[in-house]
C-alpha cells in the first residue's frame, strides 16, 4: 500500500479547484447572488470580485486548513489521538505509521470536502446563468446527502482500521 498518495492527490485537488473556480467565475455578473433561501431564490449578493476572492479563499483554505492543522496535530510527539486500541496501535514502533495512515486519511476528508465546495461553487454559477437567479435546491441537497454519505463511509474507514488488530504471529 502506498500511503503517500492521498496528500499529493489532495494538493493537486486543490489547485485544480482553484483553476475551476478562475475558469468558472469569469462569466459570473458584476453582481453575484451568493447567497439562497430554502427555495432558491437569491436573497444575498456579492461584487463579482469579492465572490471571487471568496470562492478561492473557502473552497482552497478551508480544506488546507483542515488537512493542515490536523497533520500538525497528528504529528505532535504527544499528541493525544482518540482511536481504538490506542495502546497498540500508538506503540512506539507502530506510532508513525498510524500518525501517517491518519494523516493520509485526513488528505481523503479534505478532497471530500474541497469537492463539496466546487459542486457548491458550480451550483452558484449555474444560478447566476439565469434571470432572477435562482440555485436548484434539489441538488444542492442531494449534494450534501452524498457528501454525508461518503462522509459515513470515511469515518467507517477510520474505524474499521484501529477496531481490529493484527493477529500475532499471522
Amino acid at each position: 500500500m502506498n500511503a503517500s498518495r492521498p496528500l499529493p492527490l489532495f494538493l493537486a485537488l486543490v489547485l485544480a479547484a482553484v483553476v475551476y473556480v478562475l475558469l468558472t467565475s469569469r462569466g459570473l455578473p458584476p453582481v453575484v447572488a451568493s447567497h439562497f433561501d430554502g427555495a432558491g431564490a437569491a436573497n444575498g449578493f456579492m461584487r463579482r470580485g469579492f465572490y471571487i476572492g471568496f470562492m478561492l479563499a473557502f473552497v482552497a483554505g478551508l480544506p488546507l486548513l483542515v488537512v493542515g492543522l490536523s497533520t500538525f496535530l497528528f504529528r505532535r510527539p504527544h499528541a493525544k489521538l482518540g482511536i481504538p486500541n490506542q495502546a497498540y496501535w500508538l506503540a512506539p514502533d507502530r506510532r508513525q505509521e498510524t500518525v501517517d495512515f491518519l494523516c493520509q486519511h485526513m488528505a481523503r476528508f479534505g478532497s471530500l470536502l474541497l469537492l463539496l465546495l466546487c459542486f457548491s461553487h458550480g451550483l452558484v454559477v449555474r444560478a447566476n446563468a439565469q434571470l432572477p437567479p435562482r440555485l436548484s435546491s434539489s441538488w444542492f441537497i442531494g449534494g450534501l446527502v452524498v457528501f454525508f454519505v461518503l462522509t459515513l463511509v470515511w469515518a467507517g474507514a477510520l474505524l474499521v482500521r484501529f477496531r481490529k488488530m493484527p493477529r500475532e504471529g499471522g
